[in-house]
């Protein structure tokens, strides 16, 4: 052979030698444990490419090297999705790549509890920082479905919002068509209304068809419902809560919420109320029950007649006042 070609032969059998090193040392990178310390998460914007998404990375200290990260991404033929990630502590280069291409972001609760009125829930959904957008969204009472709701960083409130009233929109056409027979209700909206008012009258979800047999007892006999939580929702303007104790004179406040002075039932629901209480007023006990009232230990004492409720009542008072 001669000898520029031995020359040349030796030439590229170490670049081939190089290359290799090469190519095992930037594997070796890629695929070993990173220098993160503790779990860490990074916002990747929308529209982000390789070499911004590889800079996010190796400044909050995910991965060692942007560029080892990068070519490892277009080796792989790998697409890169935006969203909140969290990585785990040490994670790998490669293994930081497959999270983001996978799109496994962070998934966010937020819990929307029964009997909270529109009013509440929309600050909840406004006080949610991972959420984007004002609320312009309007919402009658009563129509967001109480649960804890899923979502990613950056989901619009308003369509966030959209998805509580539709479920709960779905939910009450599910139950309504399963109702009991002869009930004296007119619409879905006059079944959300009591709902609304059993919700907010009971916490104990077993007791909650006795509870709207004795308002259905109280309508068949032309009673007024009487319902202390429609009279604050009236006060407080739709808040749903007071700060001190309902007094005498807001018993007497006259707005159509309050079922102490209008007839049947108030003018809308007075919260969300979960699907339990849906369900409590469209198969009511059978009972000939028509006063309730609190027993000191998170229920209620019924009644049939005023005497026996009187005496209920007068043993609510010895408990509070024993409690004072």
């Amino acid at each position: 052979m001669k000898p520029w070609k031995m020359i040349v032969a030796l030439l590229v059998l170490l670049a081939g030698l190089m290359a290799g090193a090469l190519a095992w040392e930037g594997h070796r990178r890629f695929t070993a444990p990173g220098p993160l310390a503790q779990p860490a998460t990074v916002i990747i914007p929308k529209g982000s490419g390789t070499e911004l998404i590889a800079q996010s990375l190796e400044g909050a200290g995910v991965i060692s090297s942007r560029l080892v990260f990068a070519l490892g991404v277009k080796l792989r033929h790998a697409t890169l999705k935006a969203g909140e990630y969290v990585f785990p502590a040490h994670v790998s280069a490669e293994e930081a790549m497959r999270i983001i291409a996978e799109g496994k972001v962070v998934i966010h609760k937020l819990t929307v509890a029964e009997g909270l009125t529109v009013r509440q829930v929309l600050e909840l959904v406004k006080e949610a920082d991972f959420l984007t957008g004002p609320i312009t969204r309007k919402v009658p009472e009563g129509w967001l479905l109480p649960e804890t709701w899923h979502m990613t960083r950056d989901e619009v409130r308003d369509e966030v919002i959209g998805r509580m009233e539709k479920a709960m929109r779905q939910t009450v056409d599910v139950l309504w068509m399963a109702r009991a027979p002869g009930l004296p209700l007119k619409s879905k909206e006059e079944a959300l209304i009591l709902a609304s008012m059993v919700e907010r009258e009971s916490a104990l979800e077993a007791e909650r068809p006795r509870v709207a047999a004795v308002f259905y007892n109280r309508m068949a006999r032309h009673m007024r419902l009487q319902s202390d939580p429609t009279v604050i929702y009236g006060v407080s303007e739709g808040l749903g809560e007071l700060d001190h104790p309902l007094t005498r004179a807001e018993l007497q406040t006259n707005h159509p919420w309050n079922t102490y002075i209008v007839d049947g039932l108030p003018k809308t629901p007075i919260a969300n109320p979960g699907r339990a209480s849906i369900e409590a007023v469209l198969h009511p006990a059978r009972s000939e029950e028509l006063y309730f009232v609190a027993d000191g230990t998170g229920g209620h004492a019924f009644a049939r007649t005023l005497d026996e409720h009187n005496s209920n009542v007068a043993r609510w008072r010895q408990i509070e006042k024993a409690a004072k």
